[in-house]
C-alpha cells in the first residue's frame, strides 16, 4: 500500500512537476536534471527522492496531465447537456495544450505501461462523453471516441501553422471541429473510424 506523502513532500513534488513542465516546454527532451531542480527551488537529490531517472519524471508529468483530463471527463460526464459536455471537454484539452505543449513527452513514453493504463482510462472517458452526446443526437452517428481523442490537438496544431497568431486563435478551429462533429448536414465519412487499439 502506498503510504501518503507529507504535506512538504507533496509541495515539493508539485513544484518540481511545475518546473520540470516549464523547463521541458522550453528546452525539449534535453531538460537537465539540475535546471529542473534549480528551477523548482530544491536539491537535484530531492528530485531524485522523488523520482530515480530523468524518465520517471517525465511519466509522471504525463500522467498528472492526463489525469486532469479524466477528471474533467468525469466532471463532465452527468451534464444536463451531453453536446456541450463534449465541446466544454475539448475546450480544456485545447487550453492545456495551449499552456504548454509538451505532446513530445508522450510520444517519449510510448509503450511505458503505468502510460498506456492511464491512456486507456483517457480513452475510455472520452467514449463515455462522445457515447452520450451521439446518443442525444448532439453529434453526428457516426462520430467515435476515437474520432475525438484524435481531433483533440487539432485546433492547436492547426492555430500553430499561423505567424504571430493570437493566443486564443485555436478557439476558432475548435468551433470549426465541432460543427464538423454535428449532425446537421453532415455527409457519408470516406474512411472508417480507426481501431482504438491501432
Amino acid at each position: 500500500m502506498t503510504r501518503p506523502l507529507r504535506a512538504d513532500a507533496a509541495r515539493n513534488r508539485r513544484l518540481l512537476l511545475a518546473a520540470a513542465a516549464d523547463e521541458f516546454a522550453e528546452r525539449g527532451l534535453e531538460a537537465s536534471i539540475a535546471d529542473i531542480a534549480r528551477r523548482a527551488g530544491i536539491g537535484k537529490g530531492t528530485v531524485f527522492r522523488h523520482f530515480a531517472t530523468k524518465e520517471d519524471l517525465i511519466a509522471a508529468i504525463v500522467l498528472d496531465r492526463v489525469e486532469v483530463l479524466i477528471e474533467a471527463g468525469h466532471d463532465l460526464a452527468a451534464a444536463a447537456d451531453p453536446g456541450a459536455a463534449l465541446r466544454e471537454f475539448m475546450t480544456v484539452a485545447a487550453e492545456q495544450r495551449q499552456q504548454r505543449d509538451l505532446s513530445f513527452l508522450h510520444e517519449a513514453n510510448a509503450g511505458r505501461e503505468e502510460v498506456s493504463r492511464v491512456q486507456t482510462r483517457l480513452r475510455e472517458t472520452i467514449d463515455a462523453l462522445v457515447d452520450r452526446a451521439r446518443d442525444q443526437g448532439a453529434v453526428r452517428a457516426d462520430v467515435t471516441g476515437t474520432d475525438v481523442f484524435l481531433l483533440m490537438c487539432a485546433p492547436n496544431h492547426v492555430a500553430g501553422y499561423q505567424p504571430d497568431a493570437p493566443p486564443d486563435l485555436w478557439r476558432r478551429y475548435l468551433a470549426i471541429i465541432f460543427d464538423g462533429l454535428r449532425p446537421e448536414g453532415a455527409h457519408p465519412l470516406p474512411q472508417p473510424a480507426p481501431d482504438a487499439r491501432g
